[in-house]
C-alpha cells in the first residue's frame, strides 16, 4: 500500500508543487548566505591569532585570501616591495615598509643616538645603548669610566626575552649581533616585583604624521622580589626580565585580573593615584616618547612609503599596531626599552583578551574602510585605461613637452585627491576613536614636535657623510683639470718619431663616484614604473603573451 500511494502521489501535481516550494526554500536560503554587495574583505592567511579572526566576523567582514580583491591584509611578517606596489589603491595592509628602523634593536639605537646628538634635551628618552660590534670599543670606555654598572645585553632582532643576559664586565659578551644597555638598576617597584608597560600604538598617518594610543594595554610582572643585581642574582630571569614568555613558566606566576603577573593600565593607575604618583604627568610623558621615536625614523619610513605606494590616492595604503615596552624609574621618569611591529595578540589569559579584544575592534572601527571604495576604484581604473589608450592612439608621436606638462598635471591631481582623501580620513579618525586618544597632532598644540619633524624633514635619506662629501669635492676638482687640459691647445711633436716630453700631459684619475640621488627624482621613478606596470597588466598584454607561448608549445 505503501508503494502505491507514492506513485500516485509522484504523479500528482501536489507533489510537484511541494519539489518546487522546497527547492525555493532551499535557494532562498543559500542566497541569505551570500557575503553583501558592498562587504569589506579581509585577508588573515598570514596571521595566527584567533582574536583578529572572530573581530573580523563579528564586524560581518567576509575572510578572503591574498589572490583576491581583498580590502585589508593582516599579516605577521613585513611583505617585500614587490607584493606593496601590486596593490590595489583601496587596499590596506598592517605594516608600513621601512618599520624595521624602530622596531630592530640595533637600528632604534642607531636613529635614537642621531637624534640626540642634535637634541640632547629632547631624546633623553632611552637608556645609553650602543651596537656590538660596532660600538664596543665605545662601550668598554664607558664601563671603565663608570665603575659598578650593569649592563643588559640583548639580539638586535630577537624577541621574548630569548637570548638576553645581564653581565658587569664587558671584556668577555658575545658581540655577534647584539646591542649593550645600560642596566636601571632601581626601577619602580609594586609590592616588591619589577614591572614594565606595553603600550600600543596605532600608526595611520606619516605624511601627515597621526600616531593614536590605546587607553588601556599590559602591565606585565616579575615573579620574583626584585634586588640589586649583583653576580650572583644576574642570571635571576624571573627578577630581572619582566617578558611574560618567560615568566608564564615561573611557579610563581599569578593570573589574578588585580594582582597578578599581567594586568590592565587601569589596575596600574589605581595603585599608582593611592600612592600618591602624578599618572597624567606619566602618560603625557610617554606619548611624548612614542612619538620621538616614531619621528627618528620618519625620512626612512616616508621614503620606502612614496616607493612602494605611488598610486595610492584614494587612502593611506597602511596602518601599523606598535607594541611599545617602557619602564618607569624610581623618579617617576619613563624610560624607552624597546618596539615590536607584530606584538603577541594571544589571548591565553582573562587580562589579554579583555584588551586585546577592544585593540583590535577599534582599531578597525577608526580605518574606516567600507567596501564601496573597492567598487568605485575598480570602476575608475577601468576608465583611467579606457583614456589613456585612447590618446595613444590619437597621438602616437606626441612630443616630450606635451607628455612633461601631462606629467606634471597628473601629479599635481594625484597630491590633491591626496590631500583632500587624508582630510575625510582625519575627521572620520577623530570621529571613531573608541578606545584610542591622539597623540599627534596634538589637541590644543599642533606645533609641539614642529622642531624635531622639520629637522626629519630637511634630513634625505641619501645624506652624504663627511668622507663621501671630500670624495665628491676631489672629484669636482678632477673634472675642472680635465676641462682646463682639454681646452688648452694640444702641442705637437717637433719630429715624426720624436718622443714626447715627459710631464707633457697629466694624467688625471677622476674615479667612478654616483652622483647624489634626490628624493623627488626617485619619486618620480618610482611612480613612472608603476603606471607603466599597471597599463601593462591591465591591457592584458602579460596574459596574451603567456597565452601565445603556452599556444606555440602546444602545436610544437
Amino acid at each position: 500500500m505503501k508503494s502505491e500511494s507514492v506513485s500516485d502521489l509522484s504523479t500528482s501535481s501536489e507533489f510537484i508543487q511541494s519539489s518546487v516550494n522546497a527547492m525555493m526554500r532551499r535557494t532562498k536560503s543559500c542566497h541569505s548566505l551570500k557575503p553583501k554587495k558592498n562587504q569589506v574583505l579581509i585577508c588573515i592567511s598570514g596571521q595566527k591569532y584567533k582574536i583578529v579572526t572572530e573581530i573580523a566576523r563579528e564586524l560581518q567582514w567576509k575572510l578572503t585570501n591574498e589572490h583576491n580583491l581583498w580590502n585589508i591584509f593582516w599579516t605577521d611578517s613585513i611583505m617585500g616591495v614587490g607584493f606593496c606596489l601590486t596593490m590595489q589603491r583601496f587596499q590596506k595592509i598592517n605594516h608600513f615598509p621601512g618599520m624595521m628602523e624602530i622596531c630592530r634593536k640595533d637600528l632604534l639605537a642607531r636613529n635614537l643616538n642621531k637624534m640626540l646628538k642634535v637634541f640632547p634635551e629632547e631624546y633623553n628618552i632611552f637608556p645609553k645603548t650602543w651596537s656590538l660590534p660596532s660600538n664596543y670599543a665605545d662601550a668598554l670606555n664607558y664601563s671603565l669610566k663608570h665603575k659598578n654598572r650593569t649592563y643588559i645585553i640583548k639580539p638586535a632582532a630577537a624577541a621574548q626575552g630569548r637570548g638576553i643576559y645581564l653581565t658587569q664586565n664587558l671584556k668577555d659578551i658575545n658581540m655577534d649581533g647584539m646591542i649593550c644597555q645600560v642596566y636601571l638598576k632601581k626601577p619602580l617597584l609594586i609590592d616588591g616585583f619589577k614591572f614594565d608597560l606595553r603600550v600600543y600604538a596605532l600608526v595611520t598617518s606619516l605624511d601627515p604624521l597621526r600616531i593614536y594610543i590605546y587607553n588601556e594595554g599590559l602591565t606585565r610582572f616579575a615573579t620574583k622580589p626584585y634586588a640589586l643585581p649583583t653576580k650572583a642574582n644576574t642570571g635571576n630571569a624571573f627578577m630581572h626580565l619582566t617578558n611574560y614568555s618567560l615568566n608564564k613558566h615561573s611557579e610563581s606566576f599569578s593570573s589574578d585580573k588585580d594582582k597578578g603577573s599581567k594586568r590592565t593600565f587601569s589596575s596600574l593607575n589605581r595603585i599608582l593615584s593611592m600612592n600618591g604618583y602624578d599618572v597624567q604627568t606619566l602618560w603625557n610623558e610617554i606619548d611624548e616618547i612614542v612619538v620621538k621615536t616614531v619621528i627618528s625614523a620618519l625620512p626612512v619610513l616616508k621614503h620606502n612609503y612614496s616607493a612602494s605606494f605611488p598610486r595610492h590616492d584614494v587612502m593611506q595604503a597602511c596602518f601599523e599596531i606598535l607594541g611599545v615596552d617602557i619602564i618607569i624609574d624610581e623618579h617617576f621618569k619613563p624610560w624607552l626599552l624597546e618596539v615590536n611591529h607584530s606584538p603577541s595578540f594571544s589571548t591565553s589569559e582573562y587580562v589579554d583578551r579583555k584588551v586585546k579584544s577592544g585593540l583590535v575592534r577599534d582599531t578597525f572601527n577608526l580605518l574606516g574602510v567600507n567596501g564601496t571604495d573597492r567598487k568605485n576604484v575598480l570602476r575608475d581604473d577601468q576608465i583611467r585605461v579606457k583614456k589613456r589608450m585612447t590618446k595613444l592612439i590619437r597621438h602616437p608621436k606626441e612630443k616630450q613637452s606635451l607628455r612633461n606638462r601631462r606629467q606634471v598635471q597628473y601629479a599635481n591631481e594625484l597630491n590633491e585627491t591626496r590631500a583632500n582623501c587624508d582630510q575625510k580620513q582625519a575627521e572620520w579618525e577623530a570621529n571613531h576613536l573608541g578606545g584610542f586618544r591622539r597623540i599627534i597632532p596634538v589637541a590644543g598644540n599642533p606645533e609641539k614636535y614642529r622642531d624635531l619633524i622639520e629637522h626629519q624633514n630637511t634630513t634625505s635619506v641619501y645624506k652624504e657623510t663627511i668622507s663621501t662629501t671630500q670624495k665628491r669635492q676631489s672629484a669636482a676638482m678632477q673634472r675642472r683639470a680635465i676641462s682646463a687640459n682639454a681646452v688648452a691647445p694640444r702641442p705637437k711633436p717637433k719630429k715624426i718619431g720624436s718622443d714626447i716630453p715627459k710631464n707633457q700631459f697629466k694624467s688625471v684619475d677622476i674615479g667612478f663616484l654616483p652622483n647624489t640621488i634626490a628624493d623627488w627624482e626617485e619619486k618620480e621613478r618610482k611612480m613612472m614604473m608603476a603606471s607603466r606596470a599597471f597599463l601593462v597588466e591591465s591591457c592584458g598584454i602579460r596574459s596574451a603573451i603567456h597565452r601565445d607561448l603556452m599556444l606555440n608549445n602546444c602545436l610544437c
